[in-house]
């Protein structure tokens, strides 16, 4: 389906300002929507809303279908009488760096004092909206909650190391669980509850103000998640739950080792004989919290990397062929024509852009690859064609002024000569060179990182693929967000027709 000629920002709300260690789904979610508006963008991207997994990566969720708790707006539960004026007194939290180590425990912790208050004193009110939400989500509430609360049990230990009646899910082992943790079963209920509630409401306030949210669906989900544990025969593992083989990408760009995340890899030859039934109620409840999906790793359809589980790095595996057409038939025949970006970046084959293509994805490109080369590199802007999402670098990327100290000579000079720049000010205005670059283009869509808006060097990055510490950490504050950002995108959107 093709995108409007529009622009926007790429940000998770885990970036933005707020008095809680971490951004989240309270007043900054809301200015920044009527800043983006102000602005001219008609889009906000965001990276996966669910949970997060190893190395605080929101790519390795504990569940396909929940969202992550340390988004909700805490303040909002003190409204609500479910926490007091103490429960969040500063804690003198970073404004430019959420610190997981200390910011998890201390939202949690706040969460489940919320969680009891509602229990003992919630209106019948919330008690019946609370009791609609889990009877309209029991598909993966139940599953996950329960998950959730055997993971603590068992002190988050992998699934496939619990007691084995419950890594088989046999129902009386099930059911006593439910029994014996109930209360943490209702806590995880409240929170998904709190989450849903909060997000739709912020996502119905962009919309109103003609934004509209792109999500982000990995392709793969993690190990140690509700969906691994409860559809085991979906996934390639052994007879005692372990993964046989496991997910990632050869050496390529940004790895000379390959990228070895971890995740299990489908079965599809059962998900086939379901007639992809997981992967529809998937991508519904997904469009259900958003209005654009992007699809991590594309190619992963077409073909994907199978690395053996005992591999230490992604360098030894396979290409084996992914479900192809046949999936976004039978999501296209239950859902109809939807609005898709593929991630098509990296390594391609033909069989990946005829794939795209025949479902009129578009594609990607990404500013920071397209210099150094010859002029038949594909992500230099003369190549696009309109069906195309043009970046300037994505979260996976560093910074624009960050990639610019790090380029290349030659890369330096192709950038200089393509894009006519000239003067003692290239080195200061270079981010804003690759945004009217992006924003010039005859791609339909433009989408810039905040930081590139700002300016902000390497240090501010999202993530580093292959770095399992230290990244998705980056926060903002709105001292660093002037007049002249906003106003220069408004000109810049208006001159090239994205307003």
């Amino acid at each position: 389906m093709r995108l409007p000629r529009t622009s926007g920002i790429l940000l998770h709300p885990t970036s933005l300002p707020g008095p809680h260690g971490s951004g989240d789904f309270g007043p900054a979610a809301y200015h920044f929507v009527d800043w983006l508006a102000s602005a001219g963008q008609k889009l906000w991207q965001i990276l996966p809303l669910g949970g997060i997994g190893p190395g605080n990566s929101p790519y390795m969720s504990s569940s396909a279908f929940a969202g992550n708790v340390l988004l909700i707006d805490l303040a909002e539960l003190q409204l609500r009488g479910w926490l007091q004026a103490d429960d969040l007194a500063s804690e003198g939290f970073e404004d430019l760096r959420l610190d997981f180590a200390r910011v998890v425990p201390w939202r949690m912790e706040r969460l489940a004092r919320a969680a009891a208050r509602f229990a003992a004193a919630a209106t019948s009110e919330d008690r019946e909206d609370f009791t609609a939400f889990c009877a309209a989500q029991a598909a993966w509430l139940d599953d996950y909650a329960l998950f959730m609360a055997l993971a603590e049990a068992n002190d988050w230990r992998e699934w496939s190391d619990w007691a084995p009646a419950l890594v088989r899910r046999e129902p009386p082992a099930l059911a006593a669980a439910r029994i014996e943790l109930a209360s943490r079963v209702g806590f995880w209920q409240f929170c998904q509850w709190c989450f849903f509630r909060q997000w739709l409401r912020l996502k119905h306030y962009a919309n109103e103000r003609g934004v509209l949210v792109v999500g982000d669906a990995p392709i793969f989900i993690a190990y140690q998640s509700a969906e691994v544990w409860a559809r085991q025969e979906l996934f390639e593992l052994d007879p005692a739950g372990k993964p046989t083989v496991i997910a990632g990408v050869p050496p390529d760009y940004f790895s000379a080792t390959g990228q070895r995340w971890g995740n299990p890899l489908y079965r599809w030859s059962a998900h086939a004989d379901e007639a992809y039934a997981w992967w529809i109620e998937r991508i519904r409840r997904t469009f259900a919290m958003v209005d654009i999906v992007r699809i991590d790793h594309f190619r992963g359809f077409a073909d994907y990397w199978e690395i053996p589980a005992s591999q230490s790095t992604a360098m030894f595996g396979r290409w084996l062929p992914g479900p192809g057409a046949a999936l976004f038939d039978a999501i296209g025949a239950a859902l109809g024509a939807l609005p898709i970006i593929a991630e098509d970046l990296g390594i391609l084959t033909p069989e990946v852009d005829t794939l795209r293509r025949q479902f009129d994805f578009p594609g990607m490109r990404i500013l920071h690859f397209a210099f150094g080369g010859d002029n038949t590199n594909a992500y230099l802007p003369h190549n696009y064609e309109p069906n195309t999402v043009v970046y300037t670098g994505t979260h996976d990327n560093n910074t624009t002024p960050g990639w610019w100290l790090d380029a290349s000579a030659a890369e330096r000079a192709h950038v200089i000569d393509y894009l006519g720049l000239n003067g003692p000010d290239v080195d200061n205005a270079i981010h804003w060179s690759l945004i009217r670059a992006a924003m010039a283009s005859v791609a339909d869509t433009a989408i810039t990182p905040l930081q590139d808006v700002l300016g902000l060097d390497g240090s501010h990055r999202m993530n580093l693929p292959g770095v399992g510490a230290g990244y998705w950490e980056w926060r903002f504050t709105w001292a660093q967000v002037l007049p002249e950002h906003g106003e220069r995108l408004v000109r810049l959107g208006r001159l090239y027709r994205r307003i």
